[in-house]
């Protein structure tokens, strides 16, 4: 792609200063990507080409190679906030969510998951409530082990 900005480094939330030069806003799902042509609130067009998937966060910059930066903003979404009675009820709570290999946020004595009308059954059969309403969804990166290769991050 001749005379296309490219993305090809990333810094995390909290990294990088300035102003960016423009924004994406984009969901969970939108997030998680490799390469993709796009474009930014303000206009900017640009091709994300990573070595390989990253998970975005709200927060994090784009690298442009003209040395501009493009903020990664997580768009609010359906989530529904899970909370339990006691710590023991919310760590089995949290073994029930992890046994279903979901996407999940923790906030201290809540779990925030993408609205999901059987996991939410089943955290009210176990004691907790469920409240649904909009927010950016940033639930734990994966797990990276000695043999996997970690997120491609800038400097």
């Amino acid at each position: 792609m001749t005379g296309v900005r490219r993305a090809t480094r990333i810094f995390s939330r909290g990294t990088w200063r300035g102003e960016p030069a423009d924004q994406v806003t984009l969901d969970f799902d939108a997030r998680h990507r490799r390469r993709i042509a796009m474009d930014g609130e303000k206009g900017a067009r640009f091709l994300l080409d990573l070595p390989e998937a990253v998970a975005l966060r709200g927060g994090d910059a784009l690298l442009l190679d003209d040395g501009g930066l493009v903020e990664v903003v997580a768009a609010p979404e359906p989530l529904c906030e899970l909370r339990a009675a006691s710590p023991r009820d919310f760590a089995r709570l949290a073994w029930h969510l992890g046994n279903r290999h979901l996407p999940v946020q923790f906030l201290g004595e809540a779990a925030r998951i993408r609205v999901d009308r059987v996991v939410e059954e089943m955290a009210r059969g176990l004691g907790a409530t469920a409240t649904r309403f909009e927010a950016p969804f940033d639930p734990e990166a994966e797990s990276t082990y000695p043999h996997a290769h970690g997120r491609t991050r800038g400097v």
